[in-house]
Protein backbone atom coordinates (compact mmCIF):
# COMPACT_ATOMS: atom_id res chain seq x y z
CA UNK A 1 0.00 0.00 0.00
CA UNK A 2 0.90 3.22 -1.01
CA UNK A 3 1.77 5.72 1.79
CA UNK A 4 1.43 9.29 2.91
CA UNK A 5 4.63 10.74 3.24
CA UNK A 6 5.66 14.56 4.73
CA UNK A 7 8.64 16.04 3.55
CA UNK A 8 10.66 19.48 4.66
CA UNK A 9 12.58 21.85 2.54
CA UNK A 10 16.39 21.92 3.49
CA UNK A 11 18.14 23.81 5.59
CA UNK A 12 15.11 24.73 8.25
CA UNK A 13 16.94 23.98 11.17
CA UNK A 14 20.28 22.03 11.74
CA UNK A 15 20.75 18.20 12.47
CA UNK A 16 21.18 19.04 16.52
CA UNK A 17 18.35 21.59 16.89
CA UNK A 18 15.94 18.69 15.49
CA UNK A 19 17.89 15.99 17.16
CA UNK A 20 17.43 18.09 21.01
CA UNK A 21 13.59 18.92 20.40
CA UNK A 22 12.76 15.12 19.36
CA UNK A 23 14.38 13.93 22.53
CA UNK A 24 12.42 16.76 24.85
CA UNK A 25 9.53 15.62 23.84
CA UNK A 26 9.86 12.02 22.64
CA UNK A 27 8.05 10.08 25.07
CA UNK A 28 4.88 12.51 24.62
CA UNK A 29 4.22 9.98 21.47
CA UNK A 30 3.50 7.05 23.66
CA UNK A 31 1.37 9.07 26.08
CA UNK A 32 -0.80 10.41 23.80
CA UNK A 33 -0.94 6.97 21.11
CA UNK A 34 -1.63 5.10 25.21
CA UNK A 35 -4.96 7.44 25.99
CA UNK A 36 -3.22 9.41 28.64
CA UNK A 37 -5.96 9.62 31.90
CA UNK A 38 -5.61 13.25 31.90
CA UNK A 39 -7.65 13.89 28.61
CA UNK A 40 -9.71 10.30 29.14
CA UNK A 41 -13.09 12.25 28.55
CA UNK A 42 -12.28 13.50 25.00
CA UNK A 43 -10.22 10.80 23.16
CA UNK A 44 -13.29 8.50 21.97
CA UNK A 45 -11.66 9.14 18.78
CA UNK A 46 -8.47 8.12 19.50
CA UNK A 47 -9.66 3.78 19.50
CA UNK A 48 -11.33 4.29 15.90
CA UNK A 49 -13.26 0.70 16.59
CA UNK A 50 -14.66 2.50 19.49
CA UNK A 51 -17.43 4.27 17.77
CA UNK A 52 -16.67 3.28 13.82
CA UNK A 53 -17.09 -1.07 14.85
CA UNK A 54 -18.71 -3.01 12.22
CA UNK A 55 -22.24 -2.25 14.51
CA UNK A 56 -21.98 0.82 13.71
CA UNK A 57 -21.04 1.39 10.62
CA UNK A 58 -23.75 -1.39 10.10
CA UNK A 59 -26.63 0.80 11.35
CA UNK A 60 -25.10 4.03 9.71
CA UNK A 61 -25.20 2.09 6.32
CA UNK A 62 -28.94 0.73 6.56
CA UNK A 63 -30.35 4.07 7.70
CA UNK A 64 -28.50 5.75 4.92
CA UNK A 65 -29.46 3.51 2.23
CA UNK A 66 -33.30 3.90 3.19
CA UNK A 67 -32.54 7.68 2.89
CA UNK A 68 -30.65 7.84 -0.37
CA UNK A 69 -33.35 5.68 -1.81
CA UNK A 70 -35.86 8.35 -1.41
CA UNK A 71 -34.73 11.89 -0.87
CA UNK A 72 -33.74 14.27 -3.43
CA UNK A 73 -31.96 16.92 -0.52
CA UNK A 74 -30.61 15.85 2.44
CA UNK A 75 -30.08 18.89 4.48
CA UNK A 76 -27.19 18.63 7.12
CA UNK A 77 -27.63 20.73 10.09
CA UNK A 78 -24.64 21.70 11.84
CA UNK A 79 -22.12 24.38 12.86
CA UNK A 80 -17.99 23.27 13.34
CA UNK A 81 -17.19 19.93 14.10
CA UNK A 82 -20.48 18.94 13.68
CA UNK A 83 -20.60 19.21 9.86
CA UNK A 84 -16.95 19.99 8.90
CA UNK A 85 -15.46 16.70 8.13
CA UNK A 86 -18.61 15.48 6.44
CA UNK A 87 -18.51 18.88 4.46
CA UNK A 88 -15.05 17.98 3.51
CA UNK A 89 -15.65 14.33 2.07
CA UNK A 90 -18.54 15.28 0.16
CA UNK A 91 -17.75 17.89 -1.71
CA UNK A 92 -14.50 16.16 -3.07
CA UNK A 93 -15.93 12.88 -4.01
CA UNK A 94 -19.60 13.43 -4.92
CA UNK A 95 -21.40 10.26 -5.85
CA UNK A 96 -23.82 9.72 -8.65
CA UNK A 97 -27.42 8.87 -7.51
CA UNK A 98 -26.86 9.74 -4.30
CA UNK A 99 -29.10 13.31 -2.79
CA UNK A 100 -27.87 16.94 -3.41
CA UNK A 101 -26.48 17.87 -0.19
CA UNK A 102 -27.09 21.24 1.54
CA UNK A 103 -26.14 22.98 4.70
CA UNK A 104 -27.69 24.84 7.69
CA UNK A 105 -27.35 25.70 10.92
CA UNK A 106 -23.59 27.50 9.92
CA UNK A 107 -24.88 31.17 9.89
CA UNK A 108 -27.49 32.99 11.15
CA UNK A 109 -28.22 34.66 7.60
CA UNK A 110 -32.29 34.99 7.07
CA UNK A 111 -31.15 35.35 3.02
CA UNK A 112 -29.27 32.22 3.17
CA UNK A 113 -32.14 30.16 5.10
CA UNK A 114 -34.84 31.83 2.96
CA UNK A 115 -33.00 31.03 -0.36
CA UNK A 116 -32.26 27.35 0.96
CA UNK A 117 -36.14 26.66 1.58
CA UNK A 118 -36.92 27.83 -1.75
CA UNK A 119 -34.29 25.35 -3.35
CA UNK A 120 -36.68 23.05 -1.37
CA UNK A 121 -39.93 22.96 -3.28
CA UNK A 122 -41.09 20.32 -5.55
CA UNK A 123 -38.30 17.93 -3.81
CA UNK A 124 -38.13 15.12 -1.45
CA UNK A 125 -36.67 16.26 1.65
CA UNK A 126 -34.42 14.52 4.52
CA UNK A 127 -32.81 16.28 7.72
CA UNK A 128 -30.11 15.86 9.84
CA UNK A 129 -29.40 17.79 12.65
CA UNK A 130 -26.21 17.37 15.10
CA UNK A 131 -25.73 19.36 17.96
CA UNK A 132 -23.94 17.54 20.98
CA UNK A 133 -25.69 19.52 23.51
CA UNK A 134 -28.23 20.96 21.46
CA UNK A 135 -27.70 24.80 23.33
CA UNK A 136 -25.50 26.29 20.11
CA UNK A 137 -28.24 28.66 18.45
CA UNK A 138 -27.10 28.53 14.97
CA UNK A 139 -28.10 24.49 14.79
CA UNK A 140 -30.84 24.78 16.90
CA UNK A 141 -32.66 27.81 15.03
CA UNK A 142 -31.78 26.02 11.62
CA UNK A 143 -33.09 23.01 12.79
CA UNK A 144 -36.73 24.25 14.10
CA UNK A 145 -37.50 26.29 10.78
CA UNK A 146 -36.74 23.04 8.51
CA UNK A 147 -38.27 20.99 11.36
CA UNK A 148 -41.90 23.20 11.12
CA UNK A 149 -41.11 23.31 6.90
CA UNK A 150 -41.42 19.30 7.22
CA UNK A 151 -44.36 18.98 9.19
CA UNK A 152 -46.24 21.74 6.92
CA UNK A 153 -44.65 19.23 3.82
CA UNK A 154 -45.63 16.14 5.00
CA UNK A 155 -47.53 15.93 8.03
CA UNK A 156 -47.45 12.88 10.22
CA UNK A 157 -44.94 11.39 7.81
CA UNK A 158 -42.59 13.79 8.41
CA UNK A 159 -40.82 12.22 11.79
CA UNK A 160 -39.11 9.66 9.50
CA UNK A 161 -37.59 12.53 7.30
CA UNK A 162 -35.45 13.42 10.43
CA UNK A 163 -32.66 12.34 11.82
CA UNK A 164 -30.81 13.90 15.13
CA UNK A 165 -27.48 13.53 16.19
CA UNK A 166 -26.87 14.34 19.95
CA UNK A 167 -25.43 12.89 22.87
CA UNK A 168 -27.58 10.28 25.07
CA UNK A 169 -29.87 11.89 27.58
CA UNK A 170 -29.70 15.39 25.84
CA UNK A 171 -32.83 17.34 25.30
CA UNK A 172 -32.28 16.26 21.59
CA UNK A 173 -32.50 12.73 22.56
CA UNK A 174 -35.70 12.89 24.20
CA UNK A 175 -37.34 15.05 21.03
CA UNK A 176 -36.30 11.82 18.81
CA UNK A 177 -38.11 9.53 21.51
CA UNK A 178 -41.09 11.88 21.88
CA UNK A 179 -41.32 12.52 18.02
CA UNK A 180 -40.07 9.50 16.34
CA UNK A 181 -37.26 10.49 14.93
CA UNK A 182 -33.94 8.57 14.00
CA UNK A 183 -31.30 9.03 16.66
CA UNK A 184 -27.84 9.27 16.28
CA UNK A 185 -24.77 9.26 18.97
CA UNK A 186 -23.13 12.06 18.99
CA UNK A 187 -20.28 10.68 21.69
CA UNK A 188 -19.98 12.83 24.92
CA UNK A 189 -16.17 11.86 24.92
CA UNK A 190 -15.42 12.98 21.60
CA UNK A 191 -15.16 16.95 20.60
CA UNK A 192 -16.67 18.24 17.56
CA UNK A 193 -13.46 18.87 15.40
CA UNK A 194 -12.18 15.36 16.42
CA UNK A 195 -15.69 14.34 15.37
CA UNK A 196 -14.96 12.67 12.05
CA UNK A 197 -14.96 9.24 12.30
CA UNK A 198 -18.15 8.69 14.57
CA UNK A 199 -21.83 9.37 13.85
CA UNK A 200 -21.48 12.94 13.17
CA UNK A 201 -19.68 12.54 10.24
CA UNK A 202 -19.94 8.75 9.02
CA UNK A 203 -23.92 9.20 8.87
CA UNK A 204 -24.28 11.99 6.46
CA UNK A 205 -21.61 10.89 4.58
CA UNK A 206 -23.01 7.74 3.78
CA UNK A 207 -26.14 9.48 2.99
CA UNK A 208 -24.15 10.80 0.07
CA UNK A 209 -22.80 7.94 -1.43
CA UNK A 210 -19.51 8.07 0.59
CA UNK A 211 -17.66 4.23 0.99
CA UNK A 212 -17.28 4.84 5.20
CA UNK A 213 -15.97 1.36 5.44
CA UNK A 214 -13.42 2.39 3.44
CA UNK A 215 -13.07 5.80 5.33
CA UNK A 216 -12.05 4.22 8.52
CA UNK A 217 -10.16 1.43 7.66
CA UNK A 218 -7.68 4.08 6.45
CA UNK A 219 -8.24 6.20 9.57
CA UNK A 220 -7.77 2.13 11.32
CA UNK A 221 -4.26 1.70 9.09
CA UNK A 222 -3.04 5.22 10.12
CA UNK A 223 -3.76 4.44 13.53
CA UNK A 224 -1.29 1.22 13.68
CA UNK A 225 1.01 2.77 11.35
CA UNK A 226 2.07 5.99 14.24
CA UNK A 227 1.97 3.02 16.79
CA UNK A 228 4.78 1.50 14.91
CA UNK A 229 6.95 4.49 13.84
CA UNK A 230 9.48 5.83 16.67
CA UNK A 231 9.51 9.52 17.34
CA UNK A 232 11.87 10.18 15.06
CA UNK A 233 10.18 8.97 11.68
CA UNK A 234 6.68 9.19 13.21
CA UNK A 235 4.58 11.35 10.43
CA UNK A 236 2.08 12.68 13.35
CA UNK A 237 5.38 13.38 15.66
CA UNK A 238 7.14 14.79 12.81
CA UNK A 239 4.60 17.42 11.69
CA UNK A 240 3.61 18.54 15.25
CA UNK A 241 7.58 19.16 16.22
CA UNK A 242 8.16 21.18 13.02
CA UNK A 243 5.41 23.38 13.74
CA UNK A 244 6.31 23.97 17.02
CA UNK A 245 10.18 24.39 16.23
CA UNK A 246 8.93 26.94 13.23
CA UNK A 247 6.37 28.78 16.35
CA UNK A 248 9.45 29.18 18.63
CA UNK A 249 11.48 31.10 15.71
CA UNK A 250 8.71 33.43 15.60
CA UNK A 251 6.59 32.10 12.58
CA UNK A 252 2.89 32.88 13.62
CA UNK A 253 0.62 31.82 10.70
CA UNK A 254 0.12 28.14 9.34
CA UNK A 255 -1.05 28.40 5.55
CA UNK A 256 -2.03 25.18 3.82
CA UNK A 257 -1.57 25.38 0.53
CA UNK A 258 -3.09 23.06 -2.14
CA UNK A 259 -3.82 23.06 -6.26
CA UNK A 260 -6.40 21.17 -5.73
CA UNK A 261 -9.61 22.57 -5.17
CA UNK A 262 -11.42 19.05 -3.88
CA UNK A 263 -9.30 20.10 -0.37
CA UNK A 264 -11.05 23.68 -0.18
CA UNK A 265 -13.64 21.72 2.65
CA UNK A 266 -10.67 19.86 3.90
CA UNK A 267 -8.94 23.07 4.86
CA UNK A 268 -11.59 23.98 6.70
CA UNK A 269 -11.88 21.34 8.78
CA UNK A 270 -8.13 21.11 8.87
CA UNK A 271 -8.22 25.23 10.37
CA UNK A 272 -10.88 24.92 12.78
CA UNK A 273 -8.80 21.44 13.90
CA UNK A 274 -5.69 23.35 15.15
CA UNK A 275 -7.29 27.35 15.70
CA UNK A 276 -9.95 25.89 18.56
CA UNK A 277 -7.39 23.06 19.72
CA UNK A 278 -4.57 25.64 19.53
CA UNK A 279 -5.49 29.01 20.41
CA UNK A 280 -5.45 29.80 24.15
CA UNK A 281 -3.39 31.08 27.04
CA UNK A 282 -1.92 33.60 24.35
CA UNK A 283 -0.17 31.00 22.78
CA UNK A 284 -1.05 29.27 18.92
CA UNK A 285 -0.19 29.15 15.29
CA UNK A 286 -2.96 31.10 13.44
CA UNK A 287 -4.27 28.44 10.76
CA UNK A 288 -5.12 29.97 7.23
CA UNK A 289 -5.69 28.27 3.83
CA UNK A 290 -3.51 28.99 0.42
CA UNK A 291 -6.06 27.84 -2.57
CA UNK A 292 -3.95 27.69 -5.21
CA UNK A 293 -3.62 28.84 -7.85
CA UNK A 294 -6.22 31.39 -7.43
CA UNK A 295 -4.72 32.68 -4.13
CA UNK A 296 -1.63 33.14 -5.98
CA UNK A 297 -3.08 35.99 -7.84
CA UNK A 298 -4.22 37.58 -4.30
CA UNK A 299 -1.98 36.49 -1.18
CA UNK A 300 1.23 35.54 -2.98
CA UNK A 301 2.82 38.94 -3.29
CA UNK A 302 2.49 39.13 0.53
CA UNK A 303 3.38 35.29 0.98
CA UNK A 304 6.63 35.58 -1.23
CA UNK A 305 7.93 39.06 -0.54
CA UNK A 306 5.84 40.05 3.62
CA UNK A 307 7.23 40.16 6.67
CA UNK A 308 8.42 36.94 7.33
CA UNK A 309 5.54 35.42 9.52
CA UNK A 310 4.24 32.33 7.57
CA UNK A 311 4.92 29.09 7.41
CA UNK A 312 3.74 26.62 4.70
CA UNK A 313 2.15 23.15 4.55
CA UNK A 314 1.35 22.14 0.83
CA UNK A 315 -0.97 19.13 0.59
CA UNK A 316 -0.01 17.48 -2.67
CA UNK A 317 -1.68 14.29 -4.76
CA UNK A 318 1.30 11.96 -6.56
CA UNK A 319 -1.25 9.77 -8.51
CA UNK A 320 -2.83 11.38 -11.46
CA UNK A 321 -6.71 10.91 -11.91
CA UNK A 322 -8.23 13.40 -14.34
CA UNK A 323 -6.87 14.63 -17.40
CA UNK A 324 -7.19 17.03 -20.08
CA UNK A 325 -5.09 17.72 -23.15
CA UNK A 326 -5.11 21.40 -24.44
CA UNK A 327 -6.24 20.82 -27.89
CA UNK A 328 -4.47 23.12 -30.73
CA UNK A 329 -6.29 25.29 -33.64
CA UNK A 330 -5.78 27.80 -36.37
CA UNK A 331 -6.58 30.53 -33.74
CA UNK A 332 -3.59 32.61 -32.98
CA UNK A 333 -4.53 33.06 -29.55
CA UNK A 334 -0.80 33.10 -27.67
CA UNK A 335 -1.30 30.52 -25.86
CA UNK A 336 -0.17 28.04 -28.82
CA UNK A 337 3.16 27.37 -26.26
CA UNK A 338 0.26 24.60 -24.40
CA UNK A 339 -0.31 22.78 -27.76
CA UNK A 340 -0.74 19.21 -26.68
CA UNK A 341 -0.03 19.62 -22.62
CA UNK A 342 -2.01 17.91 -20.43
CA UNK A 343 -4.00 19.93 -17.76
CA UNK A 344 -3.11 17.91 -15.02
CA UNK A 345 1.02 18.23 -15.80
CA UNK A 346 0.61 21.87 -15.86
CA UNK A 347 -1.02 21.81 -12.51
CA UNK A 348 1.61 19.80 -11.13
CA UNK A 349 4.00 22.17 -12.80
CA UNK A 350 2.32 25.30 -10.95
CA UNK A 351 2.61 23.42 -7.24
CA UNK A 352 5.93 23.00 -7.96
CA UNK A 353 7.29 26.76 -9.35
CA UNK A 354 5.22 28.36 -6.24
CA UNK A 355 6.99 25.63 -3.96
CA UNK A 356 10.06 26.61 -5.00
CA UNK A 357 9.39 30.15 -4.89
CA UNK A 358 8.43 30.19 -2.13
CA UNK A 359 11.00 28.35 -0.41
CA UNK A 360 13.90 30.22 -2.01
CA UNK A 361 12.05 33.31 -1.00
CA UNK A 362 12.55 32.23 2.43
CA UNK A 363 9.32 30.75 3.77
CA UNK A 364 9.34 27.26 5.24
CA UNK A 365 7.89 24.62 3.41
CA UNK A 366 6.55 21.46 4.47
CA UNK A 367 4.72 18.92 2.16
CA UNK A 368 2.35 16.09 3.02
CA UNK A 369 2.02 14.03 0.10
CA UNK A 370 -0.98 11.77 -0.82
CA UNK A 371 -0.93 8.85 -3.49
CA UNK A 372 -4.07 9.43 -4.07
CA UNK A 373 -7.67 11.14 -3.29
CA UNK A 374 -10.20 9.28 -2.03
CA UNK A 375 -12.46 8.21 1.16
CA UNK A 376 -9.33 5.72 2.53
CA UNK A 377 -6.87 8.79 2.31
CA UNK A 378 -9.39 11.23 3.81
CA UNK A 379 -8.99 8.78 6.74
CA UNK A 380 -5.54 8.66 7.08
CA UNK A 381 -5.75 12.24 6.66
CA UNK A 382 -8.17 12.86 9.26
CA UNK A 383 -6.25 10.54 11.72
CA UNK A 384 -3.33 11.67 11.26
CA UNK A 385 -3.85 15.61 11.87
CA UNK A 386 -5.97 14.46 14.75
CA UNK A 387 -3.27 13.15 16.69
CA UNK A 388 -0.56 15.78 15.72
CA UNK A 389 -2.58 18.45 16.77
CA UNK A 390 -2.99 16.43 20.21
CA UNK A 391 0.89 15.93 19.99
CA UNK A 392 1.39 19.68 19.30
CA UNK A 393 -0.96 21.40 21.85
CA UNK A 394 0.78 19.22 23.98
CA UNK A 395 4.10 20.71 23.03
CA UNK A 396 2.88 23.76 23.51
CA UNK A 397 1.68 23.11 27.00
CA UNK A 398 -1.93 24.06 26.24
CA UNK A 399 -5.29 21.80 26.48
CA UNK A 400 -6.07 20.51 22.96
CA UNK A 401 -9.65 19.61 23.92
CA UNK A 402 -11.27 22.81 25.46
CA UNK A 403 -12.44 25.83 23.81
CA UNK A 404 -13.31 28.18 26.70
CA UNK A 405 -13.19 30.83 24.69
CA UNK A 406 -15.43 29.87 21.86
CA UNK A 407 -18.46 30.21 25.19
CA UNK A 408 -17.70 33.93 25.71
CA UNK A 409 -19.61 35.04 22.23
CA UNK A 410 -22.27 32.73 23.29
CA UNK A 411 -23.30 34.45 26.39
CA UNK A 412 -23.22 37.50 25.75
CA UNK A 413 -25.87 36.72 22.75
CA UNK A 414 -27.83 34.83 24.69
CA UNK A 415 -27.75 37.36 27.35
CA UNK A 416 -28.96 39.63 24.51
CA UNK A 417 -31.56 37.34 23.22
CA UNK A 418 -33.10 37.08 26.54
CA UNK A 419 -32.19 32.96 27.19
Amino acid sequence: MKKVEISFADGLFDSEEIAGFVRKHKSYLEGVLSREKIYQDSLGWLDVAEWASDDALKKIEDRAREVRQDADVFVLIGVGGSNQAARAVISALPRENAPEILYAGNNLSADYLNKLLQALAGKSVYINAIAKNFETLEPGLSFRVLRQYLEQRYGGGAAARIAVTGTKGSSLQQLALDHGYTFFTFPENIGGRYSALCDVGLFPMAVAGIDIGKLVRGAQEMRARLLKEPAEENIAFRYAAYRNLLQLKDYRLEMLSFFEPRFYYFSKWWIQLFAESEGKDGKGVYPVAGNFSEDLHSIGQFVQEGRKMIFETFLDLSGQDSSLIIAGDDKHDYFDYLDGKDLWEINKLAFQATFDAHRKGGIPCLKLTLPELDEYYFGQLFYLFMVACYLSGKMLEVNPFDQGGVERYKENMFKSLGK
